[in-house]
């Protein structure tokens, strides 16, 4: 079954000269395995090491405050499958992958580790392709957003540790964060946060990102309830 890679391509913005190079990249196990042909595996093994390297690469050229613990964090929130799962419905990979069919049965196709695997893979794809300066590209247009909002966010002190520990030092309450809003295109979207103690709300908070949001809100919550 061959597929045509050329709007993958355009919405990438990289066009492969090896085509077999992307089709191996978006080969998943189970569809390798019945067709007796090589699945992502090995590409994904060395995309994980490129993604690692490019992104601490760039955070450290473009965030020179940052001590070496903060930027550990800021690449860990940002190189993780929550992350790479965003990219890949970006860019619909669930459309172009090859899964098998008992993965078809159950939408493998739509999984998110499965769909985060691919996007390792298909850096290390462009990466064999043409060399790192187009892998580095590829990895700074979708992940330079989320490496911004993991920088704000990284001194943050964990306001919602904090209120957990105050609310519950006379037993377990039942806490709870809810997203109520968000405003604004993809790329630049706020989000409101809510959060309720036992059922009854305490405060709310808004941030570029649902962690921040949760943790303004978490944050008004205490500045309540030292008030009281």
């Amino acid at each position: 079954m061959e597929k045509d890679f050329s709007l993958l391509e355009k919405s990438i913005g990289y066009t492969f000269k090896d085509k077999k190079l992307l089709k191996k990249a978006l080969t998943h196990t189970s569809y390798a395995y019945e067709n007796k042909m090589e699945s992502n595996e090995k590409l994904e093994f060395l995309g994980d090491s490129i993604l690692e390297f490019l992104s601490s690469k760039y955070i450290y050229n473009n965030y020179p405050k940052l001590k070496e613990g903060e930027m550990t964090k800021v690449r860990a929130a940002v190189v993780c499958e929550e992350s790479l799962h965003k990219i890949a419905e970006r860019h619909n990979f669930s459309d172009f992958l090859f899964v098998g069919k008992s993965e078809q049965m159950h939408q493998g196709n739509r999984k998110i580790a499965i769909m985060a695997d691919s996007v390792e893979a298909v850096i290390a794809a462009i990466y064999f392709d043409s060399g790192l300066e187009n892998a580095e590209k590829f990895i700074i247009e979708n992940l330079k957003i989320e490496i911004e909002n993991a920088s704000k966010n990284v001194g943050m002190k964990d306001y919602k540790t904090v209120l957990q520990e105050k609310l519950q030092v006379n037993g377990n309450v039942n806490i709870e964060y809810d997203i109520i809003d968000e405003k604004g295109p993809d790329h630049d979207k706020t989000f409101t946060a809510e959060v309720k103690v036992n059922g009854r709300k305490l405060a709310d908070g808004s941030g570029r990102t649902k962690k921040q949001a949760e943790m303004n809100a978490a944050n008004k919550a205490l500045q309540k309830i030292n008030k009281i």
